[in-house]
């Protein structure tokens, strides 16, 4: 088999036109596209907190609307848990947390002058065949990570109503991959980036934006407990440097978003009750969790080796025209 059709790294068929090529310098790396003379820490902390700012906001705001329709309808079935979870509130959680996509692509024009598009990749596109290549390998693996849980775990089942149900999985399949690109591109986008800017050595600059972005990731989550915070900064420092070897959001998108959608699915398939999954306090997550650590560090380890010869993707330059 051609190992050109395995590997993660982008080939000269991923430059972008003059149109839409950005006004990023050639042959960076990713997390180093808004890195300049000047290290501008006081503006990237203001990126920072925008984009948080952002998230809560817009979830504040959805959630008091769903709230407010769904009294209107009467959808105040405790199926859900009482009166907040219902299709319609997890309908706007979900698309809250996708505006992070074209918020920190305002964000980044906004206070770098930096094209928003470049957040998808250094080539400034968004590369569907690189996307549609880590579905095909990742989807089989997270397929298999997604059963264990419900296999290892005590669930409780809840009474749906076909209806019901048909709505959550309609809901869960449609905009549960748009939430999860959201974050990637609020956290190993955006906040990769501005915290790899703030210092000079590109080595230094992937581990602070690494763990940058994974803290910030970790604290979103709200989450108390051990194997939960364990788990949020691990999948976030190895999409961060999935990202980074790969030169774009994609394949992060890719894992994120099977990950997400995936459990969804199957919690909806097997009549699970949802509130559980949102409780990460102390005492709620378990060492099962660790399983899933091992599976994206793996695939991390396999994008590594995959572009071991190659080494990360670079914006393109006249020198090299096809590592972008």
């Amino acid at each position: 088999m051609n190992s050109d059709n395995l590997t993660f790294s982008s080939s000269a068929r991923t430059q972008p036109t003059d149109r839409s090529a950005p006004p990023i310098p050639p042959g960076v790396e990713y997390h180093r596209v808004l890195a300049g003379e000047k290290r501008r820490i006081g503006r990237g902390i203001l990126a920072i907190a925008l984009l948080v700012a952002g998230l809560f906001a817009s979830q504040l705001v959805l959630a008091v609307a769903a709230a407010s329709i769904d009294a209107q309808m009467g959808n105040t079935n405790p199926t859900f848990g009482g009166t907040d979870y219902t299709p319609l509130f997890l309908a706007g959680n979900l698309v809250a947390i996708a505006l992070l996509t074209p918020w920190s692509m305002l964000i980044q024009r906004w206070l770098y002058g930096v094209r928003g598009p470049s957040l998808h990749s250094v080539v400034s596109r968004f590369r569907f065949d690189l996307f549609g290549r880590a579905i095909l390998y990742v989807g089989p693996l997270w397929l298999f990570l997604s059963l264990i849980g419900p296999a290892v775990m005590p669930l409780q089942e809840v009474d749906w109503s076909t209806a019901t149900l048909l709505t959550v999985f309609a809901v869960g399949l449609l905009l549960t991959p748009l939430q999860a690109a959201g974050e990637e591109y609020g956290f190993r986008g955006l906040v990769f980036r501005v915290a790899g800017s703030w210092v000079r050595g590109p080595r230094t600059a992937l581990a602070l934006g690494a763990v940058v972005s994974g803290l910030m990731f970790t604290g979103v989550h709200l989450a108390t407990d051990p194997w939960f915070i364990l788990w949020t900064f691990t999948l976030s420092v190895s999409l961060a440097v999935i990202t980074w070897r790969t030169g774009g959001i994609e394949v992060a998108v890719v894992i994120h978003a099977l990950h997400n959608t995936l459990a969804a699915l199957v919690a909806t398939v097997l009549h699970a009750d949802p509130t559980p999954a949102l409780d990460r306090s102390s005492g709620t997550g378990s060492a099962a969790l660790l399983v899933l650590c091992a599976g994206v560090l793996a695939l991390m380890a396999v994008v590594w080796w995959r572009t071991r010869e190659s080494g990360p993707a670079l914006a393109p330059s006249e020198s090299h025209p096809g590592r972008g």
